[in-house]
């Protein structure tokens, strides 16, 4: 490929990020859109923008830029949690070493490559890109050691900071641990594999085991029950009720008359059925859902100090591993009820499943990536399309061809593989979100890892010249031949899939288009308790697969390293602001992801000095791959010592910072406080809590009404005291029908089927 054709695809896609951000900058500003740019804000701080006319909402401006380069990492602590600090230093990671890089690389490597050989040298624009590669240099050539001395340099600094920002890391999450809030997770241990007995109900069974073997520190449990289809008609009434609550929306009738309609069915007037007010139906209708709903083999048990929770959740419980299995229990907003009923002794089946599925659909996935790889040679091009020869000799469409349609496509298939291994990941039968959603990371590294670099080199190039008498030897040797020639697929990614990504990122743009068909062509309301969180498990992946394109081109082509450096600084200004504004923490895994993200930059370093290895092989330069072989195995040790040092940190709690939590919670008297709070904190059927029967008011017949109020209908002066709209407050599209008795109408109907007939008493 020709500078010019790279010229070309770095200016479509700086058009397309001037475009977006300007539109960004406008749009924000618009009130009809305030929810698709600011929906963490909203739900968490109550803001709205003003509907006003001012002339600087239709103004582009970086003002925005600004406040998202001044955020200090305490603020995003504050608003997106651990994760988000931990996302964000890999940002700030990647800048510091490929900014050293680019300055060793380009001012100390990229001029050898240039003039090392005597060859007659074409203007900039009309170069080919391997003329800036290690491919130019010269075999034999004396200067191979600056390539070594640079790759040592890289490489020493880069283990530099990985330790500082694992230490930090480690740091917060141990500050983590000791936040202000107490987490009922720390408290509460998921079991799981409990063995049936005779008994009727395993809930004694549950409470025998942990009272006879964990005496001093059990403190009650909750059986998990299998109820898919009770807990979607729950969920579903409670969106209804959410939709429907007036409470924050300003745009509703406040008006106060309560008014009643007849059936359309029997012609009975609305308070046809009445719910009885007082506690004890509560606890029947409770009780009575519950004999409905199928008990499982698992429940969370829940102890009276954080070390009795570590204590049980690390013992093997039993002498059968399958049976009474403990595990330290999510977040109450982490909890996937859907997947902890599954059959213990099934996890390890479904695990083999999902991976046997991934890696199937990973090697599936090798043929759209080689015929894309084929679409950017040209001859190969002219061979297989031959009806664009044509169209192709024009050089503004041979540009466009070889430098921008390749990336496009390729982006354009990704997009289907997320949803797909997150669909994986959910099959394996994770018991939090968090983990279904690391799982699926993990998934998507490897995924980006194997088909984005390892086929797109081995596809075309290595695969022709391969045949059935090659050994390891060869397979090595024109691997590290090839990747100086793929460069150039690898910076039109990181414009198109680097670039153009952030740029929608940024513009939220199926959030908006989304959005707009709701509001205005469907007529919908916005859904205002719906906010997303942020997708770690798409984002993280692709910032490791550049870091790892930055490490294994910057000494052989760096010519990529500024267009990452570019990519890595808007990635740092866009993701704040979306961490600021856009997406809403919902649980927190404590900085779980960094693990990832430096066993990934240990294996882009090691990959990285293979590949020097092999190349300074073929220049026939024993003394350089003499001084890489030592480089490797001191990476090796320095991700053993990190390991050794950190890693625990992230796999269990200091059973020393747990206990003089629990002394100081003891001491201060909030430990009651806080075994109180955990009855309610793990709500399996959450909408159950929302029925308050003894607030709901029953509107009399059409024939009392005349007569005058009913002893449960509001009197004037009560409905119009101190003119302040009541909950009765009417739905814009249906005038004049109480939305409060509306709300108890759905909730009631979700358990109607659990009521007997003495529940309900007929006028």
């Amino acid at each position: 490929m020709k500078i010019s054709a790279l010229l070309t695809s770095a200016g479509i896609n700086i058009g397309l990020c001037v475009l977006f951000w300007s539109l960004y900058s406008i749009l924000r500003k618009q009130p009809a859109f305030v929810r698709v740019y600011f929906g963490r804000r909203i739900a968490e701080e109550r803001r709205l923008l003003r509907e006003a006319f001012i002339l600087e909402r239709f103004v582009p401006s970086p003002s925005w830029i600004m406040q998202a380069v001044k955020c200090t990492e305490e603020e995003i602590l504050a608003a997106a949690g651990l994760d988000a600090v931990a996302f964000n230093r890999m940002l700030v990671f990647s800048i510091r070493i490929f900014s050293l890089a680019a300055i060793l690389c380009l001012f100390g490597i990229l001029p050898l490559h240039y003039f090392r050989r005597n060859m007659h040298h074409l203007e900039i624009p009309s170069e080919q890109l391997h003329i800036f590669t290690v491919s130019n240099v010269e075999v034999k050539s004396r200067w191979l050691w600056v390539h070594c001395v640079v790759l040592y340099i890289i490489s020493g600094v880069a283990c530099i900071l990985l330790y500082l920002e694992y230490r930090h890391i480690a740091r917060l999450r141990l500050l983590h641990l000791k936040r202000a809030t107490p987490n009922p997770g720390q408290f509460t241990v998921l079991v799981r594999g409990i063995p049936k007995t005779t008994k009727e109900s395993c809930s004694s069974d549950i409470g025998d085991f942990f009272t006879k073997y964990h005496t001093s520190s059990y403190l009650f449990h909750q059986v998990v029950y299998k109820a898919g289809k009770v807990q979607k008609i729950m969920t579903g009434a409670k969106k209804a009720c959410g939709k429907l609550d007036p409470s924050t929306d300003t745009t509703l009738d406040q008006s106060c008359k309560a008014i009643t309609y007849r059936c359309c069915l029997c012609g009975a007037s609305s308070n046809s059925l009445q719910l009885l007010p007082n506690d004890e139906v509560v606890q029947n209708i409770y009780n009575e859902f519950l004999n409905y709903t199928q008990e499982c083999a698992a429940a969370v048990v829940f102890f009276k100090t954080r070390y009795g929770a570590l204590v049980a959740s690390d013992l093997l419980q039993t002498s059968n591993p399958m049976e009474w299995v403990t595990d330290l229990a999510p977040e109450p907003n982490d909890m996937y009820w859907s997947n902890i009923w599954l059959p213990y002794k099934q996890l390890w089946i479904r695990r083999i499943a999902m991976l046997l599925g991934s890696i199937v659909f990973m090697i599936l996935f090798v043929l759209p990536v080689t015929f894309i790889q084929g679409l950017s040679q040209l001859d190969q091009l002219h061979q297989k399309l031959p009806f664009l020869n044509g169209v192709l000799k024009k050089p503004y469409m041979f540009q466009l061809v070889t430098g921008y349609l390749p990336s496009v496509i390729l982006l354009i298939f990704l997009y289907t593989v997320s949803p797909i291994m997150m669909l994986f990941s959910t099959l394996e039968g994770p018991t939090s979100h968090s983990e279904r959603k690391k799982s699926a990371c993990r998934k998507m590294l490897y995924f980006l890892i194997w088909n984005v670099f390892f086929v797109s080199l081995a596809s075309g190039t290595v695969i022709n010249q391969l045949n059935s008498s090659s050994t390891t030897k060869d397979i090595a040797v024109r691997l590290a031949s090839v990747i100086p020639g793929q460069t150039t697929f690898f910076i039109t990614y990181v414009l198109t899939s680097g670039w153009a990504s952030l740029s929608s990122e940024l513009m939220q743009l199926f959030g908006l288009i989304w959005n707009f068909i709701r509001k205005y062509i469907l007529r919908m309301k916005e859904d205002t308790t719906f906010v997303p969180t942020f997708p770690y498990h798409t984002e993280v992946p692709k910032v490791m697969l550049f870091i790892l394109l930055g490490f294994s081109c910057s000494v052989l082509a760096p010519l990529i390293l500024p267009f990452l450096l570019v990519y890595f600084f808007l990635g740092y200004v866009v993701y704040r602001n979306q961490l600021l504004n856009v997406y809403r923490m919902r649980y927190d895994t404590g900085g779980l992801y960094w693990p990832i993200a430096h066993n990934t930059v240990i294996f882009s370093l090691v990959l990285t000095q293979i590949i020097c290895l092999g190349v300074f092989g073929l220049k026939r330069s024993p003394v350089a791959a003499g001084f890489t072989i030592p480089l490797i195995f001191f990476i090796l040790v320095f991700n053993q010592y990190c390991r050794t040092q950190f890693l625990p940190l992230f796999k269990t709690f200091p059973a020393q910072d747990l206990i003089d939590m629990d002394r100081e919670d003891e001491r201060s008297g909030r430990m009651e406080h806080i075994h109180h709070g955990l009855r309610s904190a793990y709500r399996q059927f959450p909408g159950t809590e929302d029925i308050k029967l003894d607030k709901i008011l029953t509107v009399g017949n059409d024939e009392d009404q005349g007569e005058g109020h009913s002893s449960s209908e509001p009197s004037e002066e009560e409905t119009c005291q101190d003119k302040e709209p009541r909950r009765d407050l009417s739905h814009p599209t249906l005038k004049g029908l109480p939305v409060s008795r509306l709300q108890n109408l759905v909730t009631s109907i979700a358990f109607l089927w659990t009521a007997e007939r003495g529940l309900f008493v007929a006028h």
